[in-house]
């Protein structure tokens, strides 16, 4: 055992004053960071209790947008009449994301910042993970893959962001609010988790000390057409095999903008640009289930599987198809059709 101190932040600066101490770690809900804390993943010197600041609140913003405090709980986000109104993509992760217990606990800020549940990294019985100890290796490259990342990987680390809300929030271009000791920034959610390359420690560009204090979400045109699909080995919670976040903006019967997002196959949430770009200006009558094939091949291109995952490949192409055609209500039909 260690010692381990507590403190609890009076305010914004009061919280960024306490994290400057070494080994200070911020801690909201606590549903990730504690279970590594337990498993001796994280080790933190003085836990910086951030819960109680006044940064829960869920508000309209000028022109249309809406802002979530970091400290609202999934349940709360989730639910909010604003949310299930003009963001119902974000809604749908939420409640897919995990159980009713663990998301009244969860917060927004700590959900974009939980860490991989791949059991190389959670289990300090595996030696070797480079995102636990730097330099070390990777044992999943060689050992059971199943649930790792078939794009963007790198020979440092293959494991995969495990955020449902994530996925949801770069589909529709959320932007994250930081405070730290050299002030205030704001970066996209697209940019905000990072790819392994040869830092996979670094899962995000949060710098040393700052604390995540909201997400904005723009106005978006994405509220009538839009799906969150999440394909797991159960149906009750579990994370994501593979994830797709559809949303689609229509011009009467033409696909005006998309967006399609994949979670569960990389170190970060995945834009489908390619698989955009196949789609947009098409008629909703054209989206025949070759068409929906060809934008799910588009959508995992440059993909390497490994031993155990290749599996994911075919899934992530059929569960873009069946997404966007959930979020357009397509009728296309067919093989590809039956059996995504």
């Amino acid at each position: 055992m260690h010692s381990i101190f507590y403190d609890r932040a009076r305010d914004v600066n009061h919280a960024l004053e306490l994290a400057r101490q070494p080994g200070a770690k911020f801690i909201g809900g606590g549903t990730n960071l504690l279970d590594l804390y337990k498993s001796g993943i994280e080790q933190p010197v003085r836990l910086v209790d951030v819960s109680r600041l006044a940064l829960a609140d869920i508000e309209p913003l000028p022109g249309g947008g809406l802002r979530i405090g970091a400290m609202a709980t999934n349940t709360a986000a989730a639910n909010h009449p604003l949310v299930r109104q003009r963001y119902r993509l974000l809604s749908e992760a939420l409640l897919n994301g995990a159980s009713t217990q663990l998301r009244n606990m969860a917060t927004v800020g700590g959900n974009l910042l939980q860490r991989t549940r791949c059991y190389y990294f959670t289990d300090p019985a595996f030696p070797h993970c480079n995102k636990r100890d730097p330099g070390s290796g990777c044992d999943a490259i060689d050992g059971h893959n199943r649930i790792h990342a078939i794009l963007g990987a790198s020979p440092h680390c293959i494991a995969t962001n495990p955020s449902d809300m994530s996925v949801a929030l770069v589909a529709l271009d959320a932007v994250v609010h930081l405070q730290g000791p050299d002030g205030a920034r704001q970066i996209p959610v697209a940019d905000f988790h990072r790819l392994p390359e040869d830092r996979p420690q670094d899962d995000t560009v949060i710098r040393p000390g700052e604390l995540i204090t909201a997400v904005e979400l723009p106005p978006s045109p994405f509220a009538q057409h839009a799906h969150y699909l999440k394909v797991r080995d159960r149906a009750s919670y579990a994370f994501a095999l593979v994830s797709v976040a559809a949303a689609v903006d229509l011009d009467g019967d033409t696909i005006r903008d998309l967006r399609i997002v994949l979670g569960g196959v990389a170190h970060k949430p995945w834009r489908a640009s390619g698989a955009e770009q196949r789609l947009r200006g098409q008629a909703l009558d054209a989206l025949t289930d070759e068409m929906l094939g060809q934008a799910g091949a588009a959508a995992v291109a440059g993909a390497r599987p490994y031993a155990h995952n290749a599996f994911k490949v075919e899934l992530a192409q059929r569960a873009v198809a069946r997404a966007l055609r959930v979020a357009t209500g397509s009728r296309a039909t067919g093989a590809a059709g039956g059996m995504a």
